[in-house]
């Protein structure tokens, strides 16, 4: 199964304050400018190994930070700047981020303090692939890269509280976990429904028809945490956070693994009485209303619910074999000296993670 990564790293000096990629953007036609001016996202090519996966993402990555020291910056694997506001972040896309901000409202704003991690795998037994991903949501926990927001202790996973239950609590089918389906068009209809009320919503606040259906289709207004993408095309899953490369790679491994797993022998949901529903080779997936339990419980309390280890190692992982960067932060308020400094200290980790060549990632 063909998988590829879109992660988005934030762009700093050398005095950690956020800057401009700037000319960072011209090293390889694999980096693109994000919608907010210190970030840039990194993309690998669609890979048919995880052997070949790791060694392209690993390799691009050193030589982006290569490039970066020679421009005095670094790259910044924290899922949130730590200190930071939206006001101190502008926007590089300034029409279709003002159009948002106008139909979502002012918590759109939370979302430029953001950065995360794509995981893009081949379309093959599509149901089966989204109904998996939605299950494996909670994993998020195991990168976990930040707790902080304007510089405060927020809860334990801070950019999926801030994405989700903050930037697009007004609307929630454009920005939240979506339950599980039965065939695509079930999906697709659900992308359409989702499409209409976000364009009704834009008309409500005054934003020009024309200019809506410019910038907006059904398949690219939605920022759910899973995605089926028309134009790649692929199943997307949009729920980790930017985390150190060795980190992001242990994961996808045995997220594909699952999914690679749900491709071939399918999938069985259990029910809300009977969480355990598997009787063949198909991959047994929680009910909904346990995803999202167990999503609520990770993001306020993180690897600390013993809920939470329970459920993802019920699904093939293994908790313990994960250091998220959120742990190794100070739980305390921090002022914005001290988030320079341990940005810098997360760059250093980055450079760090690249310099080790394990036999296994």
């Amino acid at each position: 199964m063909n998988t590829s990564l879109e992660v988005e790293y934030w762009v700093i000096d050398d005095d950690g304050d956020l800057v401009p990629p700037g000319s960072l953007l011209d090293v390889s036609p694999q980096l693109d400018p994000e919608f907010v001016e210190p970030m840039l996202e990194i993309k690998t090519t669609p890979c048919q190994s995880m052997a070949e996966l790791r060694a392209e993402f690993r390799n691009l990555i050193s030589t982006v930070v290569d490039a970066a020291h020679d421009q005095q910056k670094r790259l910044v694997p924290l899922s949130t700047p730590l200190h930071a506001g939206p006001e101190s972040i502008p926007y590089r896309d300034k029409r279709g981020s003002n159009l948002q901000r106008q139909i979502v409202g002012p918590t759109f704003e939370d979302a430029r303090v953001c950065a995360g991690t794509h995981v893009h795998f081949e379309r093959s037994s599509v149901v089966d692939q989204l109904n998996t991903l939605t299950a494996i949501d909670p994993a998020f926990v195991l990168v976990n890269s930040s707790s902080h927001y304007r510089g405060e202790h927020l809860l334990e996973c801070a950019r999926p509280y801030l994405y989700r239950r903050s930037c697009y609590d007004p609307c929630p089918q454009q920005g939240q976990l979506w339950p599980y389906v039965d065939s695509v068009e079930e999906w697709e209809q659900r992308l359409e429904d989702a499409y209409e009320c976000f364009r009704e919503r834009a008309l409500e606040r005054g934003v020009d028809p024309a200019a809506f259906d410019d910038e907006f289709d059904p398949f690219d207004a939605v920022w759910t945490p899973v995605r089926l993408r028309k134009a790649m095309p692929t199943v997307e899953w949009r729920s980790p956070d930017a985390a150190l490369p060795s980190q992001i790679l242990r994961l996808t491994e045995t997220v594909r693994s699952l999914v690679s797993h749900a491709d071939a022998h399918g999938t069985v949901v259990a029910s809300d009485e009977h969480q355990s529903a598997k009787t063949d080779d198909r991959l047994s997936l929680p009910s909904f209303d346990t995803v999202e339990s167990v999503t609520d419980a990770a993001i306020h309390d993180g690897l600390e619910d013993p809920a939470v280890r329970s459920y993802l190692d019920d699904l093939g992982f293994t908790p313990s074999a994960h250091d998220p960067l959120a742990n190794r932060l100070p739980a305390s308020r921090l002022t914005e000296r001290q988030a320079k400094q341990l940005r810098l200290e997360a760059a250093g980790q980055l450079e760090a993670d690249l310099e080790r060549t394990p036999a296994r990632v």
